[in-house]
This record gives C-alpha cells, sequence and structure tokens, in this order.
C-alpha cells in the first residue's frame, strides 16, 4: 500500500511527466544566492513581501546577500523595506523611514544595509533590491565617510562577490540639496559615531540637539512660505494695475503691441520670482524633513545598539562576520 507521500509523487509525475526537481543547496552564499534571487517578484497586495517563482522569499535572500559580501564588508546597521531578513544579523535593524514616509506601493521590497570596508574602515551604505537583481550604492547618507577609491573598490567587489545583479550609484543631488543636508547633520553627529561611537549618551544629545535643529529649519521654512503666500496676490494686483495703466499711457508714442509685451514681461518677470521663493521654501520645508528622518533613524540605532548590548548572540542564528 502506497504511502501519501508516495501517492503524492505518483500524482505528481502523472501531471507532469517527469520527477519532482530536487535541488540541492550550495555551501556557497554567493552560488546560492545566485540561484535564488527572483527575476519575476512583486510586492504582495497586502504590503508583505513578494516571494520569486521558485518559493524563495527575498527575506532569505538577502540574508545570503549580506553572508555573501561579509569577506569584504562588516555590516554595521540594516534599514528593511517591506521584508525580514532570515536570520536577522546581530546588528540594529530599523525600517526605511525615507520609503515608508511616502505611504504608496509603487516601491520594491528592499534593504538598506550601513557597511564597514575591512580593509580601510570606509563607511558605504548598499541597497539590495532582490525583485530586481539590483545592488545600489547610496553616496548621500554616508558623504566624506569614504574616499572614492574606496567606492571603487566596493563596486568591484559587490561585481565579483553577487556577479547576477547589477550594480549602480546614486550620487549626489544638487537638486535636492543633500550636501546641504549632510552638512547640516554632520555638523552635530558623523555616522560613524553613531555606528560605533562608544559614548552612546553623548550620541544622543547631539542627536536632541540635530532634532532641535530640525524643527528650527521646518518652522523657518513656514514663515517664508507664508511670507510669500501673503505677498503674492496683493503685490501681483498692485503691480498689473499700476504697469498695465503706466505702460497703457505710451500706447500712442511706441505702439500697442510694444506696450503689451512690455506689460506681459513685466508682470511675468514678478510672477516668476514669487514663483521661485515659494519652491525655495518648499525645498527648504523637504530638507528640513529629511535633517529630521535622519535624527530619528540615527537614534532608532542607538536605541537598537543599547538593546543589542544587553542581549546575547544566538549563534545559531546570527551571522558571525556582522558583529
Amino acid at each position: 500500500m502506497q504511502t501519501r507521500s508516495s501517492a503524492a509523487r505518483s500524482q505528481r509525475r502523472f501531471t507532469t511527466g517527469c520527477e519532482p526537481r530536487r535541488d540541492v543547496p550550495s555551501a556557497n552564499p554567493a552560488v546560492r544566492l545566485r540561484n535564488e534571487v527572483q527575476t519575476d517578484g512583486r510586492p504582495l497586495a497586502n504590503g508583505g513581501s513578494a516571494v520569486g517563482a521558485d518559493g524563495t522569499d527575498p527575506g532569505v535572500v538577502t540574508g545570503r546577500f549580506l553572508t555573501a559580501i561579509s569577506t569584504v564588508v562588516r555590516v554595521r546597521a540594516v534599514k528593511l523595506y517591506r521584508l525580514r531578513i532570515q536570520p536577522l544579523p546581530h546588528v540594529p535593524a530599523l525600517p526605511c523611514l525615507d520609503h515608508e514616509a511616502m505611504l504608496h506601493e509603487g516601491i520594491a521590497p528592499h534593504v538598506a544595509a550601513y557597511v564597514e570596508d575591512l580593509e580601510r574602515a570606509e563607511l558605504h551604505e548598499v541597497v539590495l533590491i532582490p525583485s530586481r537583481r539590483r545592488v545600489e550604492i547610496d553616496v548621500a547618507s554616508t558623504w566624506q565617510e569614504h574616499t572614492e577609491d574606496g567606492q571603487q573598490r566596493l563596486i568591484a567587489a559587490l561585481r565579483e562577490h553577487v556577479p547576477e545583479c547589477a550594480v549602480s550609484i546614486n550620487d549626489l543631488s544638487w537638486l535636492r540639496g543633500d550636501r546641504r543636508v549632510a552638512r547640516a547633520c554632520r555638523a552635530q553627529v558623523t555616522l560613524r559615531d553613531v555606528l560605533v561611537g562608544a559614548d552612546l549618551d553623548e550620541i544622543d544629545r547631539a542627536l536632541h540637539r540635530l532634532r532641535t535643529i530640525a524643527a528650527l529649519m521646518e518652522k523657518q521654512s513656514r514663515v517664508a512660505s507664508w511670507s510669500v503666500r501673503t505677498v503674492t496676490g496683493p503685490f501681483l494686483a498692485v503691480a498689473g494695475f499700476v504697469v498695465y495703466r503706466g505702460l497703457g499711457q505710451l500706447a500712442p508714442e511706441v505702439g500697442a503691441a510694444t506696450v503689451r509685451g512690455l506689460q506681459a514681461l513685466v508682470v511675468g518677470a514678478a510672477g516668476a520670482l514669487f514663483l521661485y521663493y515659494g519652491l525655495k521654501a518648499v525645498h527648504l520645508t523637504e530638507m528640513a524633513n529629511r535633517v529630521w528622518k535622519r535624527a530619528s533613524e540615527y537614534s532608532l540605532i542607538v536605541s537598537e545598539r543599547r538593546r543589542l548590548k544587553s542581549t546575547p548572540v544566538a549563534t545559531s542564528t546570527r551571522h558571525a562576520r556582522t558583529q
């Protein structure tokens, strides 16, 4: 009499015409990652993690990725967006605040890891998007924490250890004011202090100062925004009336077409000027929010470091190289 498992195998042979596939996992983490990283994963409707066609959870793939690169870098902290690492390394783990704050589902699940070069102790942020086979190096959050040569060596190491993933660099953006945000944060506390600094109480005080500065920046941007809103309407109304009345009297001398052109030019220039100041106020608000999010992220990392200090390392479920 056939057992239940034997009957199930017979049913699969009948429906597929071949024996069920039996994959043997490789001992090499990079090879396992290459075999298991998905090609068509999508976020689930309920906001959970996507699962590839082979049934491998992106969190498992992420754990294998961190193991594969642990020969060249040491993981200092991880930021997770809609996935869970299996197993979770014994480092600070927090949500990805930048993307969680966007409140939309158009971003693929990913993990961002702050890593330290084992050779030169330079800091980098590496982002893995399992569903797209993509690794990105974010420069904005680690500005002045690494050299150009160190960045190129990291790219070469990633391409060597995870050749199935495309590697790219997210460079600094002048439009978003990445350097201004980085300068404001580094003036109070550096990323290295947050990740490896010994005096956590002093780091907490520095983060409190940074949050206070971010709050003041936001209030200052609101003052600028409301000033523009208050002045723009009345000023454009008065300027339009004066320009059209004053230049209208010159129509017999210079021509009606020329006068209409000058009127449109003056009013348009005044409107463009106030539009510039309005956008500048919005830009200041955006940068203030980013400084606040950076301070919140650093605070979560410090809190996690305090928790991990009192938590024993389970060697069976932790990566030894990420301690």
